[in-house]
């Protein structure tokens, strides 16, 4: 079973490719950024997410993606722009007939540390080990989106709809 775990954003878009192998063992099949130009207008930062993670998904063919949900803080126009790369995401994803399911933060957490209110070194140790890598990923988003594949692996085996 291969994973694609999506950490959304408009500037970064991580994304991590985790394959599940018979024995349960995990393996980091791909990972990194997409990334936009700030100078570019946002229909056209948009365009370029849609189009790389189409090519990203046309490449690897994941069983399944993950995709985290958002967390409001305080700056709502931020929130506003990663949703609506969140929305690009959804309908790539969508349209190339990955089944789908959304994560908030704190459960991705749960599920790679144990708790809920881990922090990011924590997570990104636990990726390291869990994964078996020399490293931990870089940059830190492409290492989320390895931790929501992860999830999506494990959510999967207490889903009835599999």
């Amino acid at each position: 079973m291969l994973s694609l775990g999506i950490d959304p954003g408009t500037a970064i878009v991580g994304y991590g490719l985790v394959r599940e192998h018979a024995d349960s063992s995990l393996e980091a099949v791909a990972y990194g950024v997409i990334r936009t130009p700030s100078d570019l207008p946002m229909p056209q930062r948009l365009k370029l997410i849609y189009d790389d993670l189409t090519t990203l998904v046309a490449r690897y063919r994941p069983d399944t993606a993950g995709v985290e949900e958002l967390f409001f803080a305080k700056n709502v126009t931020t929130a506003i722009t990663v949703a609506q790369g969140r929305g690009v995401i959804l309908l790539a994803l969508q349209t190339a007939g990955v089944r789908i399911r959304e994560y908030k933060p704190n459960m991705v957490k749960q599920s790679i540390a144990g708790y809920g209110g881990a922090d990011k070194t924590q997570m990104q140790t636990m990726i390291k080990m869990l994964l078996h890598l020399d490293s931990i990923p870089r940059p830190d988003d492409a290492a989320d989106a390895l931790a929501i594949a992860i999830t999506n692996l494990q959510v999967r085996h207490f889903a009835d709809d599999d």
